[in-house]
């Protein structure tokens, strides 16, 4: 039944269903996790990279690009911090929206876009491609880590149908569900910062399809307030992820790193 109403995204089946946005929530559902946690003096969001290999050139995320690697978690504007889970084009194309939205607002009232503004910006655009003939929907949801001096510290998450809802503790991509049985148990109203990374950190440990945790595979950030009480975004880089790893005692252990990296023989040289 579902062949004959899921060719267009304008069409609805007599069950009521958008079939093009249910099939692109199920791509996101295949894609690397992203999990963000609210604390009471921050936001902490950590993802699963995909697209990794020995020859991949990383000298970009290396330098601890401000912007971030490229792949899972972006910087949308001072304030607001970003992680994707789905189509990676899809993401970018939102990404750049997002940023251009954010730079209008301070560009015409002088001060950075409040958080739910911006996702309302890209749920309106995301909502517009799931009611128009030829176009079919964002194959991507993302979490929205950000900060505002009205309603402090916020996160946020959207999905391919233009939906948006404000969270304490949340996950899309692979293995959601264990993830969110996992912070329905830990988290804590009056968690902070600290134990909040700890609390990603064990989450992303049990949910990631890998059996270690290393800076190849993960992505993580934070926002905080710094001295002067404005929000500080951080985009940890791979020698930073694997410090706070080693700190929780998550990262790889001495043999893990020579079976990855053997040493070689006299006779190979």
């Amino acid at each position: 039944m579902a062949r004959r109403y899921d060719s267009r995204t304008t069409i609805f089946s007599p069950e009521g269903r958008l079939y093009q946005i249910e099939y692109a929530m199920e791509a996101i559902s295949h894609a690397g996790i992203v999990i963000g946690v609210l604390s009471k003096d921050g936001v902490v969001l950590a993802a699963e990279k995909k697209v990794t290999g020995k020859l991949l050139d990383m000298s970009g995320a290396k330098g601890g690009s401000y912007g971030g690697s490229g792949e899972k978690i972006f910087l949308l504007n001072s304030n607001v911090i970003s992680g994707v889970a789905g189509i990676t084009a899809d993401a970018n194309s939102l990404i750049n929206y997002a940023r251009q939205a954010a730079q209008r607002h301070l560009f015409m009232y002088n001060e950075d876009i409040p958080v739910e503004l911006l996702a309302q910006r890209l749920c309106d655009l995301k909502q517009g491609y799931t009611q128009y003939g030829g176009l079919r929907p964002f194959g991507v949801s993302l979490l929205y880590a950000g900060y505002d001096p009205h309603y402090q510290f916020q996160l946020y998450h959207s999905d391919p149908s233009g939906n948006y809802s404000g969270w304490k503790a949340t996950c899309i991509g692979a293995n959601n569900g264990t993830a969110t049985s996992l912070l329905k148990q830990d988290y804590k109203e009056d968690i902070s910062v600290e134990d909040a990374i700890e609390l990603v950190l064990k989450v992303m440990s049990k949910t990631m399809d890998s059996t270690t945790l290393g800076s190849e595979k993960l992505e993580f950030a934070t926002l905080t307030l710094d001295a002067e009480k404005k929000p500080k975004a951080k985009i940890y880089n791979p020698a930073e992820i694997d410090a706070l790893l080693q700190r929780h005692g998550l990262g790889k252990k001495d043999e893990d790193r020579d079976v990855a990296m053997p040493i070689a023989s006299d006779s190979t040289l």
